[in-house]
């Protein structure tokens, strides 16, 4: 499978939405999207009139932008969806649901990683474990009660303490309230399954469920 290698910072501007791509650089003036709407660093151009959008097009755009968000392939992100349409409930809300439970997303959420790309790579190096067993598999999806432990070994690993010790500083660890981290034991738990209210994806999932269902 192919993996965009490339900036990420062009996604953002193509959705005209915050996608936080790059971790603590997105909430900086450093912010390519910021730039771009105050106009740092551009030549002034002659202002066009934006082409209609139609009704296609709005709900690919969404799609795009919540694909993005997460960092996932389109095989695999069609994949989750049929899986959330089998889902009892609202399709949209539980689409989301199994982004937020994909193991990288939760170690991002945890704050061991500052970005989703570097959350995937620290995953697939095989310094995390649930319930005791190494997991390398970014897209494994956690469940409630899961115990999310940092390898005794991978501890020191700079990037790893660095993530932990920031995420020890913020209010409240600065993990969601679905999840809780111990930032002194290097562990995690899952108390629930994300709601709606706790996602914090820019997207209307509703109109990603329409794309799907044409």
């Amino acid at each position: 499978m192919s993996r965009y290698t490339g900036p990420v910072c062009r996604f953002c501007k193509a959705e005209s939405a915050k996608l936080f791509l790059k971790g603590d650089r997105c909430y900086t003036e450093k912010c390519a999207l910021t730039r771009s709407e105050t106009g740092e660093g551009k030549t002034k151009k002659t202002s066009r009139p934006k082409a209609k959008v139609s009704e296609y097009g709005i709900r690919l755009r969404e799609k795009q932008k919540l694909r993005r968000f997460y960092g996932i392939q389109e095989s695999q992100f069609r994949r989750f969806f049929s899986i959330a349409e089998k889902m009892h409930g609202q399709t949209g809300h539980n689409f989301l649901q199994l982004l937020e439970r994909r193991f990288d997303n939760v170690i991002l959420r945890l704050g061991l990683g500052v970005s989703r790309a570097q959350a995937r790579q620290l995953v697939m190096h095989g310094h995390f474990q649930i319930n005791g067993k190494k997991v390398d598999i970014p897209s494994y999806l956690v469940d409630t009660g899961d115990i999310i432990t940092v390898k005794e070994t991978s501890r020191t690993v700079p990037v790893i303490k660095e993530n932990a010790e920031a995420a020890a500083a913020k209010k409240g660890g600065g993990a969601p309230d679905w999840l809780e981290f111990d930032a002194t034991k290097f562990e995690g738990k899952v108390v629930s399954v994300p709601t709606r209210e706790q996602v914090d994806a820019p997207v209307t999932e509703q109109l990603v469920v329409e794309f799907y269902a044409r």
